[in-house]
């Protein structure tokens, strides 16, 4: 059966102040993640 998409949480990216989801691969650090994409992050001091 498939899982359903809603609710999970969701964060807004700092650098393109888009809102991304929860991710399986975030699973452990969640908490963690600030950034919606490795691009995201190697922009984030421009």
């Amino acid at each position: 059966m498939a899982h359903k998409k809603q609710n999970l949480p969701q964060k807004i990216c700092p650098v393109c102040k888009r809102p991304f989801t929860w991710r399986k691969k975030w699973e452990k650090d969640w908490e963690q993640v600030i950034y919606c994409s490795e691009r995201c992050r190697r922009n984030k001091d421009k």
